[in-house]
């Protein structure tokens, strides 16, 4: 299959509409990452999701509309979705609601509430507004990789798997959208992202956190949102996240470096700005500003694509401070590196001389 970039634009949305009627599959930029598209009521094409994307077929899609009304037939609008939708509608909150039988089983995982949001980035919002159809779309990678925030990282992944993408410059926020789940009681954020916790308990008042946010899904545990259950958004190398006191962690960094890179293993470290020069030995990659971490959301994912560019196999990183939009980069991060942490003062522990070391006493 020949898969062509369009630049977004009348005619390319015209091309890209015709191709989710005909049952197939287009890439198409949003505010957050790219999506892979198909029509959401299409029991065949959405199927060509999975299989271009290489991912399980029991991860739960998004569905993407461009007006309210597309909801009727879709699903039930709990009383707590409505100030959501008003506040946060269009932009980066993916809701989960009670579906209707119209939605195919191969959109929810075969669950029995769908997730639905109304992406703010002009390209998504004219392609969905040209096609006039709900589109199932989850990130437009391959299974497991980081998600891709330009138009030559999708094509880099789905070159010859898809007809089409539509190019519409870097996504904005760089991370997916915030996953609410309002059908159990107390509303629960399965996936955090651009809308925090905070702006979530602005308008609701109560908010939890699912805990599995920071850690893997037990055995028996379903994945109720995408972005849950599996090792996500990773390079070919192995992520180890770094803990601690900043200072301690910098040196830990250093450390670990130094230990891969005398194995010949090919090493880096992810690290804030402020600490590019310490580090500048470590071959370092930059997160951003430590007091900054939209910065590090916005990069993250072109951060972890390149070292697969620069074949990094040993990869140390930092970590974000877990609340406001840092909880969503350490999502991320941590399902990057299935969650393999260290604490700087162990490592720092383990490589002192026995006589320098703390007594257990």
């Amino acid at each position: 299959m020949n898969t062509q970039v369009l630049a977004a634009g009348e005619a390319a949305y015209t091309k890209a509409a015709e191709l989710l009627r005909q049952g197939q599959l287009v890439a198409f930029p949003t505010e957050t990452v790219y999506g892979l598209g198909a029509n959401a009521l299409d029991a065949g094409a959405v199927p060509e999701i999975f299989r271009a994307k290489g991912r399980p077929a029991d991860n739960p899609l998004i569905v993407h509309i461009h007006d309210e009304k597309q909801l009727d037939g879709l699903c039930t609008i709990p009383e707590a979705a409505r100030p959501l939708m008003r506040a946060f509608w269009p932009g980066p909150l993916t809701i989960l609601m009670p579906r209707t039988p119209r939605i195919p089983d191969c959109v929810t995982a075969s669950l029995p509430t769908v997730a639905i949001r109304m992406p703010s980035h002009p390209v998504a919002r004219r392609l969905l507004q040209v096609c006039d159809l709900p589109v199932a779309a989850p990130s437009a990678n391959r299974s497991g990789k980081p998600s891709p925030t330009t138009a030559a990282h999708v094509l880099e992944d789905m070159d010859g798997r898809i007809p089409l993408i539509l190019d519409g410059g870097s996504c904005d926020v760089g991370l997916e959208s915030t996953v609410i789940d309002v059908c159990h009681g107390t509303p629960v954020i399965l996936r955090p992202g651009g809308i925090t916790e905070d702006m979530l308990r602005e308008v609701l008042g109560t908010v939890e956190v699912a805990p599995s946010v920071l850690r893997p899904l037990g055995e028996h545990e379903v994945a109720l949102s995408p972005g849950m259950r599996y090792r996500h958004y990773a390079p070919e190398g192995t992520i180890t996240l770094i803990d601690g006191d900043e200072a301690d962690v910098v040196r830990a960094l250093k450390l670990l470096y130094e230990q891969a890179a005398e194995d010949g293993r090919n090493a880096c470290v992810l690290c804030f700005t402020e600490h590019m020069q310490t580090l500048e030995a470590c071959h370092p990659h930059d997160l951003g500003s430590i007091h900054e971490p939209g910065q590090t959301a916005h990069r993250l994912f072109d951060v972890l694509r390149s070292l697969d560019d620069e074949q990094m196999r040993v990869i140390y990183s930092e970590v974000v401070p877990a609340h406001g939009i840092g909880l969503a980069v350490m999502n991320r991060l941590g399902r990057a590196a299935a969650f393999r942490t260290l604490h700087a003062r162990d490592v720092l522990a383990s490589a002192a001389p026995a006589e320098n070391r703390p007594s257990d006493q």
